[in-house]
């Protein structure tokens, strides 16, 4: 969709919707709304509802750490409108411990991705069904996609065959040392051919 057709669709869609946008704008070919915390799911459900717009599914909901700022937070929902090919990004804004309303009840794909952001980011969302860890360890401390999680002094948890039981150890992060070749291919094909003692004769 090109630029000036995604403006226009924004503007009609800020008119429809009124106060409950803070502020849109299209950078690089896509639509990008931030809307009013409170009002997400209201915002949804007109965007899934309205016969001209159709934005039926919802491709995913993630967390953004802006770390230093007040609203440090920003959950994105990534919609799709199959019947006009029209993606849409909703932003909304949050500072640190204040809960975001559940979307669940618009998009039951929801509940999956506001349990990912909640365990990542520490984000916690209002009427949530089952809000609890989906991708880390049991007993798993602090939020490792927040800039501020420490690299060290966490434990994570494992089976242990030998002992035939789960065990908590050191979170280890090791970084293998490692020389890069940054010649090209065709550069360093002689020592490749020589190395392998092929006589090139």
């Amino acid at each position: 969709m090109a630029s000036q057709d995604l403006k226009e669709l924004g503007t009609m869609i800020a008119d429809e919707i009124g106060t409950d946008i803070l502020s849109w704008s299209v950078d690089f070919n896509e639509l990008m709304m931030t809307v009013e915390r409170a009002s997400i799911a209201r915002v949804l459900l007109y965007l899934r509802d309205s016969e001209t717009l159709q934005f039926s599914q919802l491709m995913d909901v993630c967390g953004v750490d802006y770390l230093g700022r007040d609203l440090r937070f920003e959950v994105v929902y990534n919609l799709l409108s199959l019947s006009h090919n029209i993606r849409l990004r909703i932003k909304v804004e949050v500072e640190e411990g204040v809960p975001v309303p559940s979307v669940t009840s618009v998009y039951s794909s929801a509940g999956w991705w506001e349990r990912e952001v909640f365990d990542l980011y520490g984000i916690p969302f209002d009427d949530h069904p089952d809000l609890r860890r989906i991708l880390t360890d049991y007993g798993f401390e602090g939020h490792p996609l927040r800039k501020d999680f420490p690299l060290t002094g966490y434990v994570e948890v494992r089976y242990d065959e030998d002992q035939g039981r789960v065990v908590y150890e050191p979170v280890k992060l090791p970084q293998a040392f490692r020389t890069f070749d940054f010649e090209s291919p065709w550069e360093g094909m002689d020592f490749a051919v020589q190395t392998l003692g092929v006589n090139k004769g």
